[in-house]
Parts: structure tokens; sequence; C-alpha cells
């Protein structure tokens, strides 16, 4: 298939899944190359950006994206960005009596937003001593790319754990006026007009919040040539799970024959939870779950929560990461660089699947629901071979849940997509000696594909299954936290001793990473256990007010329903679609 460019509009709906989209779009600006001369990279760019022109005439280069949040959520960002100011003073006044004015207070930066403006402007950071040619307003692709490489240089380390309140707080990237849509309707901070049930995400969707999304959706997409789809990251713990049920059904019946690729996003805690909104959580958790996959070609949830119940296990433990599970901008940081990973098929220059192809493959059956998993970072020694690698995890699998879904161990799967990236030439196979025998099957293989498709078939036979290499790593450049263990070289490979802390070149720059994601009996008892642990509970008892806005108690009721049928799907290994409540209750 040739290098033909299927465009995808991406969707961020609610404050978590702006985190994990933030993290995200530093990871693609940081892998763009802005070298006309440069060989063009494996992953086609222009998928997700777009490109434009300020009305000074200055090219710009921007995600093709629509974010969605509440008021108060943006502090030092500005809605409308300043990639496209005219040269106007907004504060220009005509009117000539008296006038009182009220300033208030603007937040306060972080350093790393300090550094950012500064060469914004030409400045040069006090740490380094950089090239001293001004760079002009980051506005252009060029411009951003000196931004880019001045702050590696800088080898700036921020440590933003205490003063990241919000997504802005490391957002390094500049955004289309189109892009930021804030619903005033509701606040992002404090007790008053809280976006918390499943109903009043839904009831959102009309009027002048439904106007401002077709106005935004249509200027992505007019300009799109061959669009695939859409890529939505959606909260499932709040009321954007209703949002997010609205707005895929809304793609649904707009763009039916388009890709809709669904991605749950939950944090591990929330700051300020009640036992009363934890109530709330596993609610929209459910019902934005049953409704987003009916929406979607596929839905994903994607969480470091141990389960989505009332008593989930522990987050899960990455050998080589520390990371605090309860830091939204460390646990965005990880689902992000999974996400990296898993959106390859689509992305890719040459022989990419097209969004409603890769869906196709893994939503088989009714079985809308998937689940990733990801090694972050995929162990391997410098030096070594992907061989070995894959030999020093024999006995189990080097990835962990990103789904809350652990895998069952059994070998069965229904089908799944798994991506490497960050592994190239020699060590994608064995370097043996001449004469030597290859110690296993895998060190017999002359390629990369053969050996991954190889080790997983021993652990997954007769399953089917496609397999994705990418040897350009995940590129990690500040602000990105450094959640990395000492066992980690700067190219993100495991080393045999550790380097002294004070070195500064320890920060890892760029990462491999392995991840699947699946369609497995694992979802099974799963999604079961989510619909017994909702069906429990009788919100007129115990949260009359969650369905004050809808849905009505028969819609709720069906809706759980929908759930149980869902979760039977992965029952059967015969791929039976999903039957009628009736024909379950004829079976007894």
């Amino acid at each position: 298939m040739g290098s033909l460019c299927r465009e995808v509009v991406t969707l961020q709906l609610g404050h978590y899944s702006n985190f994990v989209g933030t993290h995200w779009w530093n990871l693609q600006d940081a892998s763009l190359t802005y070298d006309p001369d440069a060989p063009p990279g494996e992953l086609q760019n222009d998928v997700l950006f777009r490109e434009g022109q300020t009305f000074g005439g200055e090219i710009t280069y921007t995600p093709r994206l629509i974010a969605m949040d509440l008021k108060g959520s943006l502090q030092t960002l500005r809605q409308e960005g300043s990639l496209y100011e005219t040269g106007k003073d907004p504060t220009a006044l005509t009117w000539e009596g008296n006038v009182m004015v009220h300033k208030e207070s603007l937040p306060t930066k972080n350093p790393f937003l300090l550094d950012l403006d500064k060469l914004d402007k030409g400045e040069i950071l006090a740490e380094v001593d950089f090239d001293p040619t001004p760079v002009p307003h980051c506005s252009g692709a060029v411009a951003m790319e000196t931004v880019n490489s001045r702050l590696e240089r800088a080898q700036k380390c921020y440590r933003l754990e205490g003063s990241v309140r919000v997504w802005s707080d490391f957002l390094r990237i500049h955004l289309h006026p189109r892009t930021i849509s804030v619903i005033h309707q509701y606040n992002h901070d404090g007790e008053a007009h809280r976006l918390e049930a499943f109903g009043q995400g839904e009831a959102l969707l009309h009027g002048s919040v439904l106007e401002d999304l077709e106005d935004r959706l249509h200027f992505f997409i007019e300009e799109c040539d061959y669009l695939q789809g859409f890529q939505v990251l959606c909260d499932l713990a709040d009321g954007f799970s209703g949002l997010g049920s609205k707005v895929t059904e809304m793609l649904q019946d707009s763009y039916g024959g388009r890709g809709i690729l669904t991605w749950g996003l939950a944090p591990v805690s929330h700051p300020d939870t009640t036992p009363m909104k934890e109530l709330y959580h596993l609610l929209n958790y459910s019902l934005g779950m049953v409704h987003m996959a009916n929406n979607s070609s596929f839905f994903c949830p994607l969480t470091l929560k141990g389960g989505l119940g009332r008593r989930p296990a522990q987050p899960p433990s990455f050998p080589h990461l520390n990371y605090d599970p309860s830091l939204w901008y460390h646990s965005s940081a990880v689902l992000a660089l999974a996400m990296d990973s898993l959106t390859v098929p689509y992305r890719r220059r040459d022989n990419s699947a097209p969004m409603w192809e890769f869906a196709d493959a893994l939503a088989v059956s009714g079985r809308k629901v998937v689940a990733a998993y990801g090694a972050l970072p995929f162990p391997m020694a410098q030096g070594s071979s992907l061989p070995d690698a894959l030999g020093d995890c024999t006995d189990a699998l080097p990835w962990k849940p990103l789904s809350s879904c652990p895998e069952l161990g059994d070998g069965h799967c229904f089908g799944q997509s798994v991506t490497l990236k960050g592994l190239e030439g020699q060590s994608l196979v064995s370097q043996l000696r001449p004469g030597m025998q290859p110690p296993t099957l895998l060190h017999s293989l002359d390629c990369g594909e053969d050996v991954l498709a190889s080790y997983i078939n021993a652990h997954y036979p007769a399953t089917p299954f496609s397999v994705q290499l990418v040897s350009s790593p995940s590129k990690l450049t500040p602000p990105f936290p450094q959640i990395f263990s000492q066992s980690l070289g700067p190219q993100g490979f495991l080393q045999s001793q550790a380097p002294p802390l004070n070195n500064r070149s320890r920060a890892v720059s760029c990462l491999p990473v392995l991840t699947s994601l699946q369609s497995s009996p694992a979802l099974g008892p799963w999604l079961s256990e989510l619909q017994r642990g909702a069906s429990a509970l009788d919100p007129r008892r115990i949260a009359p007010s969650f369905l004050s806005q809808g849905p009505e108690l028969t819609d709720f009721q069906e809706s759980l329903e929908q759930l149980r049928l869902l979760a039977r799907c992965y029952h059967d290994d015969s791929g039976g679609m999903m039957r009628s409540s009736s024909e379950e209750d004829d079976d007894g």
C-alpha cells in the first residue's frame, strides 16, 4: 500500500483525557522532523497534524484536535491560543466616558512555562550558552523546531510534580484557535455546578454546545482529503462519560463509514473524592462503557487502576518505572506512552491499516470492547537482540494490564494487535557467529517481524494477530516526567551498571515500547463484574440526584442489561453473535 495520507480528527473530552492527550501530543511533537532534506519517517505526521497559515502569512503545523473541558480548567492557557493574533489590542476602547477596570490576578506559571515564554520571545536560557540567533514568535514549524532543539540542548530536567495543576501546565505545543472548547455550564473546581453524573453529560450536547462542536468538526473535516476517522479520548468517571456517549453517537450518525476508536480514560484516584462520588464513578463507568462501545468501531478502557469496581486491586507495577499512580501528571504520562504505540497501525506511512479495517480485525461478533497491555519500557539490555530479550520472558509475557483487565494466561484470545517501537537493524535478530547453532527457534529467524510473531504465537497458539515493528522509539523531551529507574540508560535500554546520580546525561531521552491490543475472553468476567457492581446499586435510594437529569430508570436498567449481554459475547469462543435476553431466558 502506498503512502496515501488518511487524516484523523482527535477529540479529547474531559480533564484527565486532556492530561493524557497533552503528554501524547508532546510525544508526537518531539518526533516531528522539520528538515526538508531528511528522509520521510515511518509514521506519517499529516495523519494527526494540519498545516495552516497565520494572518501574517507564517506557516503553522498544529494538531487536528478538538479538546473540551470545563470553566476554570485552562489556568494560564488562552482558549484561542497565540498563533493567529492579529496584532490588534484587545483592550482598546472606543468609549469616551469614565471606565472602571477590575483586574484579576493571573495564575502563576511554573519554570517550564516560563522557559517556553523566554524561548518564544527569543531570549536565552541562563543555564546554557545557546546560539544567540533570535527566535521569532513561535507560530511556524521552523520556530517550533528551534524551541524544541534549544530545550533539549539545555538538558533541563523539570520537576513539575508539585506545580502541575491542569494539563496546560505541561503543554509544549501551540494549538489552533478552533481546538479548545470550554463548557461554561459547569465548573472545573469548587463544590457547585460540577459535571458529576452521566445524565448531565448527555443533556449537554444540544443548543450552543452542539452547534459549537459541529462548527469545529466541520472546520477540521472539510480540509481533509481522505478522512479515515476519529480517535476519541473520553473521561469515564464523571459526566463526560455521558457527553462522550452522545458525541460518539453523533459521529456514528454523521460519519458512519469512518472509524471511531474510543479510548475511555480513568485516573487511579480523584482529589477530594467521597464514598458517594465513588458510587457515581461506578455508575458512570458502566453506562459510558456500554454506550460508547455501541457507538464506536471499538472501545478501549485505559487506566492504571487495578479495577473499575468498588474494591480495585493495586495499580500495575512496571519493573523499570518509578511512578506515583496518584499523580495525574505521572499516570497520564504512562498511558500516553502506551497510546503512542497502540495507535501506530493506522499512522504508518507504508502498509498502514485504515481505522475501520484495524477495528474490524479486533471487534468481531459484537465484541467491541478491547483491552490494552504494555511493556513500558520493553525490557532489553543495551547491545542485546530481540530474540535474547524475548527469551528472557519465556515464562510470562513482558506486558502489564493498561485496562485493569488481567490476562487469563490460558493462551486463548479472539484476536490481537501487537506493536513494538524502538528497535532496528541488527538488534531485531540474533547475531550468531558462523557455524554456531541457534539456542532457540527465535535465534534462528532472520526477520524481526518473524521473531516477534513466533513469540506471540507460542503464547497464543491458533489466535489471529498482527505484528507491527517501527524502528523509531518514543522520544521523550521536557517536560515528560523522569519516572525511570536507574537501570535504564539514556536510550531506554537496560544497563548492567547504574551511572552516578549526579550525571546529568542520565535523563532518559527515548524509550522502546511493546504494546498489545486484545479482544480477549478475559473481558467477559471483567465486564460481568462491572455490571454486577452497578446492578447492585439502586440510584433511587443511594444516589437519587444521579438520575435527576437522566437517564430514566428504565433506560438505566436497559443499559445494564446491554452490558450483561456484551459480557456474554466473550464467553463463547465459537464467535457467535450476541443473543437477545429472551433467548438467554429460554436457556434457563
